[in-house]
């Protein structure tokens, strides 16, 4: 089932979420529905928060950023789509790079962004098995930006201020239900009462 996204100004996209305690039928139908989600807005990656759940979950399919590398930095990856159940991240690299990264929870707005060009991640997959994935450059843009989901931060808390303040209309418009994707969304700021 394709569930609706949720839009910039959420409070969920904010907060921290909660590890996952245990499987479950209801968490295996969650993963199922989030893989069907991202899918259907074609995007890299979805995390539980962006769905209503405070989770510590994201669903991610690297194979289009995978197939951008060159062959010499193509480093092993799990099939996919992959899911990573309380992933921590382990490692990172001193080099930086830019990535030019968007969000479904914040359609239309590819801005880019700063960060560690290669990072190694430990999770549990949907089988609660201990699991781990180093990605570099685009794969480890994915993984950075579903992670960071989990941690209440969005790509756009990277920007300057000063970058920030030139999308605040943009920002505002999401918010408030005036920008419309091809995909379900769920705006905590309805149209009407945005003044």
């Amino acid at each position: 089932m394709i569930l609706p996204i949720r839009a910039y100004g959420d409070p969920i996209l904010r907060e921290k979420a909660h590890e996952v305690t245990g499987n479950s039928p209801e968490l295996q139908v969650l993963i199922d529905n989030m893989i069907e989600t991202m899918r259907g807005a074609d995007g890299a990656g979805l995390a539980a928060p962006q769905v209503g759940q405070g989770l510590r979950l994201f669903v991610a399919d690297l194979t289009e950023a995978w197939r951008a590398l060159p062959l010499s930095l193509r480093t092993e990856i799990p099939p996919q789509p992959m899911v990573c159940i309380n992933p921590e991240i382990i490692e990172t690299s001193d080099e930086q790079a830019e990535f030019g990264e968007g969000c479904l929870s914040i359609p239309g707005l590819i801005e880019e962004i700063r960060r560690p060009w290669r990072v190694k991640l430990r999770y549990l997959d949907r089988e609660f098995q201990e699991c781990e994935i180093e990605g570099v450059s685009y794969t480890a843009s994915v993984l950075q930006h579903e992670y960071d989901h989990l941690d209440g931060i969005l790509h756009i808390d990277y920007l300057t201020s000063e970058r920030r303040m030139q999308l605040e209309e943009k920002l505002r418009d999401i918010e408030t239900g005036r920008v419309r994707p091809s995909y379900p969304m769920q705006y905590h700021i309805s149209p009407d009462s945005a003044t």
